[in-house]
């Protein structure tokens, strides 16, 4: 006879650790990684090289490191948050429809100042990877309305 209570706790852990244990390695659950390695690595590099960000990602306007800092907050945050999505399968719909709607926004003001970047094709790759990113992101957002056992 096992001494060890078994509490509604114990029971909804060892649920989920199974549930964790049995999922397989999805194209969501590697979007999600690919996508938080994506958030953080653009986070880093706007904190740790604002400059190197500027000139060679985002050259528009006149370079302003703080706002460059705020902007790499929300990237940081998505990336934590999509890490949670791998390993919570009832985040990932909220959270990618939320980043997908932030890259939206982000490839349209990438289309309205499409001429403004220097050097100018720098402008149009821009906008064209956004709005590839978006394409997925949505396409992930749909994919994780499907039930785990017959998602892609």
């Amino acid at each position: 006879m096992s001494t060890t209570p078994v509490g509604p706790r114990t029971f909804a852990r060892r649920a989920l650790d199974a549930t964790r244990s049995r999922e397989r390695m999805t194209v969501l659950r590697v979007g999600l990684l690919a996508f938080a390695a994506y958030c953080f690595a653009t986070a880093a590099l706007m904190i740790l090289a604002p400059h190197v960000f500027f000139a060679d990602v985002g050259p528009f306007g006149i370079q302003n490191d703080h706002y460059m800092r705020d902007t790499a907050t929300f990237y940081a945050a998505f990336a934590a948050a999509l890490l949670v999505a791998y390993w919570r399968p009832g985040w990932r719909t909220p959270v990618l429809c939320c980043v997908a709607l932030q890259f939206v926004l982000h490839s349209i003001n990438h289309l309205v100042d499409i001429g403004a970047a220097h050097p100018h094709w720098l402008g149009p790759a821009d906008f064209i990877s956004l709005a590839l990113a978006t394409a997925v992101l949505v396409w992930l957002a749909r994919e994780s309305l499907r039930p785990l056992e017959v998602q892609r």
